[in-house]
């Protein structure tokens, strides 16, 4: 498990570091201080605002998780979203359950029978 957290957070690292080198290599002009390393982690080291924070960690209306981070490296986590699909993972578990203790039942019935 050591092994693992190391892991991850070297890769944190590698992706902040990644990130400050590719906006210092850009001219002055050309640095927006927001974009993808590799075209694929996100960051933004724009100051943030509260449109952008509520964007990110609050839009009940998207259908996406995770979405990219308002500040630092990475992606955040849009918290209504999660939850609803979280319920919805719940609610699919317990009818399973629900559907699999019936059969049970009918099954160790017929057996007594």
């Amino acid at each position: 498990m050591k092994d693992l957290n190391r892991l991850a957070r070297s890769l944190v690292w590698l992706a902040f570091f990644g990130a400050l080198y590719q906006e210092l290599k850009k001219p002055d002009a050309e640095r927006t201080w927001h974009g993808k390393v590799a075209g694929v982690v996100p960051y933004d080291f724009r100051l943030p605002t509260f449109e952008r924070l509520r964007e990110a960690y609050w839009n009940p209306e998207s259908d996406e998780i995770f979405s990219d981070r308002v500040f630092g490296v990475g992606w955040a986590v849009n918290i209504p979203v999660a939850a609803r699909k979280v319920a919805a993972l719940v609610d699919q578990y317990a009818d399973a359950s629900r559907s699999l203790r019936g059969q049970k039942k009918r099954s160790s019935s017929r057996v007594s029978e």
